[in-house]
């Protein structure tokens, strides 16, 4: 079995460990360790499963270790996988066994994570540390880039290009042959229906840009 521990002990990393339990379930193939947060006590206990260190300790450690950063803030998960440089962690991409995927041109990256009820059909590319929250749709010829999070309920439409750090908050809906730009932020709800710029924050229906960052 893979040891295996997680970046972040709040609830989205306690989902994430669930989303583990899940895939043992059907393939027993990882050993939970325990996790990684600089912002709980070390050896605080969550849901029977210790806080092994800050990140800084990952670079400490001496055996193959696989990594799942649960950490929805892209800017965040980005600034975590620049601190790892010990050449013993590994991230896996963790999907749940429930999700739909296509048999046709499907690509994904290291690092990411597509949790329960989501579904995934053809000829898409799922780039490294992006995480597919629950209950998500992601249709045809959709291009996710490197570090985007997608929260639960999200439909994003065929065609769609979402770019470098972008985030999408629950429930809001793409439609297709739109962008959304590098380090975007798409409120819940939202529905958008034209191409989003990079560096901004877009909310209501339709979808547009309240200020830039």
């Amino acid at each position: 079995m893979k040891k295996i521990a997680i970046i972040g002990a709040g609830g989205f990393g306690r989902e994430v460990k669930m989303l583990i339990d899940q895939i043992n379930a059907v393939e027993n193939k990882y050993e939970f360790m325990g996790y990684y947060d600089d912002g709980i006590q070390v050896e605080e206990i969550i849901n029977g499963f210790p806080v092994l260190g800050k990140i800084a300790d990952l670079d400490l450690v001496d055996y193959d270790l696989h990594i799942a950063i649960a950490v929805g803030n892209p800017l965040y998960k980005k600034n975590i996988v620049r601190q790892i440089v010990n050449s013993n962690i590994v991230f896996p991409t963790l999907i749940h066994p429930s999700v739909l995927i296509g048999n046709d041109d499907f690509l994904i990256g290291m690092g990411s994570i597509i949790c329960a009820g989501s579904i995934i059909t053809c000829n898409i590319s799922i780039n490294n540390f992006v995480i597919i929250n629950l209950a998500c749709t992601i249709g045809h010829d959709t291009v996710i880039n490197n570090y985007v999070s997608i929260m639960p309920g999200v439909n994003v439409s065929g065609e769609v290009i979402l770019c470098e750090g972008v985030y999408i908050g629950t429930g809001a809906k793409i439609i297709n042959q739109v962008e959304i730009g590098k380090n975007a932020v798409i409120g819940s709800g939202a529905v958008v229906s034209k191409s989003i710029p990079e560096n901004c924050t877009a909310v209501g229906i339709p979808a547009k840009p309240i200020k830039f960052h």
